[in-house]
């Protein structure tokens, strides 16, 4: 069980999107639950990213201050990626 960052409600893993920040610094949509960094969960529903945005909840879980661009790449992979994640 993994805790939505955006709605806060507690879902099986395999229900919700990962959103990593990589080693490097690079914040992106991770899918499969694989890509190496810190990650973060939100459900595959563009409000929940927007209460997540709203609230700064994936700036206090990676501990760094995210740039607009950045929520908005996520928001644009959301939309690109059919809903059962494959």
């Amino acid at each position: 069980m993994r805790q939505c960052v955006g709605c806060r409600e507690m879902k099986p893993k395999r229900e919700l999107i990962r959103v990593v920040r990589s080693p490097e610094g690079a914040v992106s949509l991770d899918f499969r639950g694989k890509l190496p960094g810190r990650g973060a969960y939100v459900c595959p529903d563009g409000a929940c990213l927007a209460k997540a945005r709203k609230s700064r909840a994936l700036e206090r879980a990676f501990g760094v201050p995210l740039p607009d661009e950045v929520y908005e790449a996520l928001e644009a992979q959301m939309k690109e990626v059919p809903a059962d994640g494959q």
